[in-house]
């Protein structure tokens, strides 16, 4: 059985810590959690579930078996929610000397924490806690609609025949699946059985599986240890189809064909491509489940089973993207853990530095430069929005108790992490031999949570040259400013490869950008020989711009022009395309185009395409429109889409569109869904498009 010990370090830029002790003894601290992780280690879990679709509940215990590292431990804490109902704790001890095990009834309390759980602390007899020897705990419990838990009723679904349900753990979520140390920083296998109804299946982040039709009883086993966020379960009307020796696509019937023939042979080659980079593929199978429009962000990496969201199908290049992205994670992010989620950015930064690396080997250098123009234009705007000195921008975000760590689901995490990476693999000056560095990273480090002081040392280590001449503290790029200043990326990586991609697409932003554009010269630019990269680059900055009326005298005529040479086009391209587009007819109130926002937001029920044109709806004038067009489409929206919608409907006036909250300290009042991220127009969710 494999074991996890946590890591006991200290953030960087710490010389030393209370009481004189060396950093290796430095606790870390998860202000997320409220458990006693630092007391136990965790050697393995179980889950044994039912699931009942009629109430929308799940019943069942889990096993818990703990070894108490600390002596003198008189309660085991665990992360838990309000959703979540505790019906009894039970332990069984090992006999001693080989007299029979011992059961016991324990007693236990239900705390407050935040406003995304609770703590359940049990309590320990001391014939229990014994340092170094092994007991198991049992929680029997009822879960329902906590903010890990979405219950989708069949109208919701692609195929609209049958219910499903699936859970989301990124990133404090988990605690109202199961009781838990909701902490990356902790590691360790599990296994599962889950009882259904005739007709469903059930899939779970697990590397092996077995399934009893006589019982209707679906085994899961997860042999590697992860951290609590990646457990993740999703049952439902479900078939399969292989796309490679070590991968099938999961979908529902209707859209299986669709998805298949989207990615193809891709996934094995992309694998691959990875394995030749970074060293081997450590989880087994890399399986891809697509969930209806309701999930909540783009792509989640959980470990040997990606859940995507059913609507980035209409796009061939997001979805290459975001698959890409999700397999990086197999080593960033999965393999080798932030211990802490204000470090997030060594699982999303060093994941997407990975992702461009393996589409520069698959696709070239100009094919990943765009993309990476693309995101970069979109973190300038969020800075832009945000202002240079928003402490959200660090790298090294220092959470306040109580705050959510899904605050830092933004672009820093992402692209100002890339930029960091990028940097060190300048430093190096052969991108190969920063591979390299990878490959030895990963080896070192893999079932581990690290923090950024294990990178960075372990960095310097490999690379001695760098050390001796203190690259650390080079002027202007130290280390330390990189991950605790706030700002932009203190430099950026040469994108000049991608120009002859990017550069068309600026030259024609720049013929818009006058108050009379000339027609016969922006008809030689072919939008639909162009890549939906440079489409939505090229929109972007358009929608940049908008309304027309900050920098042209006849906004409306300009607009009527735009309209006339691409509306038709765009009606005809993806999902991706068309909300642009349609943001920018909503903020330059082009009321000629409105039927083509009713006609998106009645197709699309997705949270990534709905939020940021309701947000442009209500920002500008167009507030009744979007109110009629939400109560003739909510039947068809997740209620917490729903409740979201409402926010930004109804309470809109309340919101301050010029300035971004702060998101490193406690919000004056609850959410109206811990699933739901702030209704506040000023990070657009097409800034940030999440993929986990």
């Amino acid at each position: 059985m494999t074991e996890f010990s946590f890591l006991v370090l200290a953030v960087p830029g710490n010389k030393s810590c209370e009481g004189g002790r060396s950093l290796a003894h430095c606790r870390l601290v998860d202000v997320a959690s409220a458990s006693n992780f630092h007391s136990f280690k965790l050697r393995h879990f179980h889950l044994d579930l039912h699931l009942n679709f009629a109430v929308k509940r799940m019943t069942g215990w889990q096993v818990l078996e703990l070894t108490p590292v600390q002596p003198g431990v008189q309660s085991l804490i665990l992360d838990t929610h309000p959703s979540l109902l505790i019906h009894s704790v039970d332990c069984k001890v090992p006999g001693a000397s080989g007299a029979p095990d011992v059961f016991l009834s324990l007693t236990y309390r239900i705390e407050p924490f935040t406003d995304y759980g609770s703590s359940l602390n049990i309590s320990l007899p001391a014939a229990v806690v014994r340092p170094h020897r092994a007991f198991r705990l049992t929680i029997r419990y009822t879960t329902t609609d906590g903010p890990a838990i979405w219950w989708l009723d069949a109208e919701l679904t692609c195929g609209q025949t049958r219910p499903l349900v699936f859970t989301q753990g990124h990133s404090v979520c988990n605690r109202s699946f199961f009781p838990c140390f909701d902490t990356p920083a902790v590691k360790s296998t599990y296994s599962a059985t889950v009882r259904v109804p005739e007709g469903v299946t059930v899939l779970m982040s697990a590397s092996r599986s077995a399934y009893s039709k006589q019982d209707r009883v679906f085994q899961f086993s997860m042999e590697y240890p992860v951290p609590a966020y990646l457990v993740a379960l999703v049952a439902g009307d479900l078939q399969h189809a292989d796309i490679g020796p070590r991968s099938r696509v999961w979908a529902e019937p209707c859209i299986l064909t669709c998805a298949v023939s989207k990615l193809g042979g891709n996934v094995e080659r992309w694998l691959n491509v990875a394995e030749g980079l970074f060293g081997p593929y450590v989880w087994g199978r890399y399986d891809i489940v697509f969930l209806p429009p309701s999930f909540p962000i783009v792509a989640m990496e959980n470990p040997c089973l990606t859940f995507i969201i059913s609507s980035i199908l209409e796009s061939q290049e997001f979805l290459l993207i975001d698959v890409i992205h999700e397999i990086a994670h197999g080593w960033f992010g999965n393999a080798v853990t932030n211990a802490t989620w204000e470090e997030m950015w060594l699982s999303e930064g060093l994941a997407t530095y990975a992702q461009r690396r393996i589409t520069t080997e698959a696709y070239g250098e100009a094919f990943t430069c765009l993309e990476t123009v693309f995101r970069l234009d979109a973190l300038h705007r969020q800075m832009r929005l945000l202002g240079d000195n928003n402490p959200v921008s660090k790298l090294q975000a220092k959470f306040e108790p109580g705050v959510n760590p899904s605050s830092l689901m933004n672009l820093f995490t992402y692209e100002k992490g890339f930029c960091f990476v990028s940097y060190l693999s300048q430093l190096c000056g052969d991108i190969k031999r920063f591979d390299s560095f990878l490959r030895a990273y990963i080896e070192k480090f893999r079932f581990s949570s690290v923090i950024a002081q294990n990178l960075l040392d372990f960095f310097l280590g490999f690379f001695p040259e760098l050390k001796e001449s203190c690259v650390a503290e080079r002027e202007g790029l130290e280390f330390e400013r990189w991950l605790n200043g706030c700002g932009p990326p203190l430099c950026e990586p040469d994108l000049s490869a991608g120009r002859a991609l990017t550069g068309p697409v600026q030259h024609l932003c720049d013929l818009w950008g006058v108050d009379a554009p000339d027609p016969q010269v922006i008809s030689t630019f072919d939008l639909s020989s162009w890549s939906t990269f440079q489409t939505v680059l090229f929109l972007d900055r358009l929608l940049d711009r908008s309304p027309l009326s900050q920098g042209i005298k006849n906004p409306f005529q300009v607009m009527s022009l735009l309209s006339s040479c691409y509306s038709a086009l765009l009606d005809g391209m993806n999902a991706e395309v068309q909300i642009r587009w349609l943001q920018i007819v909503v903020r330059n109130s082009f009321y000629p185009d409105l039927p083509r926002v009713r006609s998106f937001l009645h197709k699309h029920t997705s949270r990534m395409y709905t939020v940021p044109l309701y947000e442009d709806l209500c920002g500008g004038v167009m507030k009744c429109f979007a109110v009629e067009v939400f109560y003739q489409t909510q039947a068809r929206l997740h209620p917490n889409l729903c409740r979201t919608l409402q926010q930004i409907l109804f309470q809109s006036s309340a919101l301050n569109t010029s300035t971004a909250p702060s998101l490193l300290t406690s919000p004056s009042s609850a959410p109206s869904s811990p699933t739901d991220p702030p209704a506040n127009g000023t990070i657009a969710l097409r800034d940030v498009n999440v993929s986990a």
